[in-house]
């Protein structure tokens, strides 16, 4: 039985409270009555290491999946600290009894133009969230059904799974219970590297650990089919139908690929809209630019006149994607490639916002190194 398979308190809460409040009628959603009546959906290795952000390998009947459990306020700032643990009297309280399915569509596009303003077609995601809402597909969306597709809508990564569910790099989302979700099982679960034990890993210098990285990839081939399919996702998430989403943790460990070295977004929780990272910015108290950071590497300029962050992001995504990549695809490159590929990388990680005409150069660049890396695969059996 799934619940049994982990030792430790902060493992096993999650389903432990999703189930709690599915079995009191509070929550409802299509995973609910495999996780908590039937125990068919069954949760293997965690992949993750805080307990208020998990993440594991699961079995969900004859298919393999990966089970999210975000415990997490997922709409704070994130200045480089941990998140605070969400305050459970507060959760599913939305919508309240006799909120119609009209003032339910209501709320949810109020929550799509506060996060993405008035782009693309929000009545048309509305629809969406409500027929994945539906759990159990009896064609209306009940109030516990609601009030699992409401936290959901909290979190910046479902968000973004489901405006992109048609694109190759997404995961495709399964089902959920709560703001439980489960997604499809990605084969490799990081870039590259090699897990050791955290023991080991203490005594390892961090340059060390980064070449030692290296040597645990796949053939440059492979590697190569891998960077196009993030330099593909680099694109789905620029100026789409719903505006522009910006990548504040470009780091391997988020990055995944199946067993045809297909890209998958393993981690995306730090991808957020452009609009909303503003907003949440731009009161930000600042004495330098290092107080101007957001997740990771999402970063302005302090404006020392106001002593307040501004709010245009410095480094677009494909520069912060050619830094990821410039080691792993340098290493082992076909020497008839290699000098022109570094100098594609390095115009790449070059790359401002603020420059003139950045959109363009951000086309070329991109499109220059699809079509490099293509032509030199394109005949092998990799591709």
């Amino acid at each position: 039985m799934a619940r049994r398979l982990f030792p430790g308190a902060w493992l096993r809460k999650p389903h432990y409270a999703q189930c709690d409040k599915y079995k009191t009628g509070v929550i409802d959603g299509s995973a609910c009555s495999s996780l908590c009546a039937k125990e068919t959906l069954y949760f293997g290795k965690c992949l993750s290491t805080k307990p208020n952000n998990q993440m594991y390998l699961g079995i969900w009947g004859n298919l393999q999946g990966v089970i999210k459990c975000q415990m997490e306020e997922a709409t704070q700032p994130d200045f480089g600290t941990d998140p605070e643990p969400r305050k459970e009297i507060v959760l599913f309280d939305k919508p309240t009894r006799g909120t119609t399915v009209e003032k339910f569509k209501e709320m949810v596009y109020g929550l799509f133009k506060a996060k993405l303003g008035e782009q693309g077609n929000l009545s048309e995601l509305v629809n969406l969230i409500l027929s994945f809402a539906d759990g159990n597909k009896d064609g209306r969306v009940s109030l516990p059904e609601a009030k699992s597709a409401w936290a959901l809508l909290q979190l910046e990564e479902f968000l973004l799974m489901v405006i992109l569910q048609d694109k190759e790099h997404t995961p495709k989302l399964m089902g959920f219970c709560g703001d439980l979700y489960v997604t499809e099982r990605v084969e490799y679960t990081s870039l590259y590297g090699i897990s050791l034990p955290w023991i080991i890993e203490l005594f390892i210098p961090s340059g060390f650990r980064r070449s030692m990285d290296q040597w645990f990839t796949p053939s440059w081939p492979r590697k190569a089919k891998i960077a196009i399919g993030l330099l593909e996702f680099v694109e789905d998430i620029f100026h789409g139908p719903y505006g522009n989403f910006l990548m504040c943790d470009t780091s391997a460990k988020n990055l995944g690929y199946n067993d045809k070295y297909d890209l998958k977004m393993m981690d995306m929780k730090k991808i957020v809209p452009e609009m909303n990272l503003k907003e949440i910015i731009k009161d930000r108290q600042c004495e330098s630019d290092s107080d101007c950071i957001y997740g990771t590497d999402c970063r302005t300029l302090c404006d020392q006149s106001k002593k307040r962050c501004t709010t245009e992001v410095i480094q677009p995504n494909l520069a912060k994607a050619c830094q990821l990549l410039k080691d792993y695809l340098l290493r082992g490159a076909p020497s008839d490639i290699h000098e022109e590929l570094e100098k594609q990388l390095y115009l790449c990680i070059a790359l401002k916002v603020t420059a003139n005409q950045m959109e363009m150069e951000h086309s070329l660049i991109l499109n220059n190194l699809k079509t490099l890396l293509w032509k030199k695969i394109s005949h092998t059996n990799d591709s």
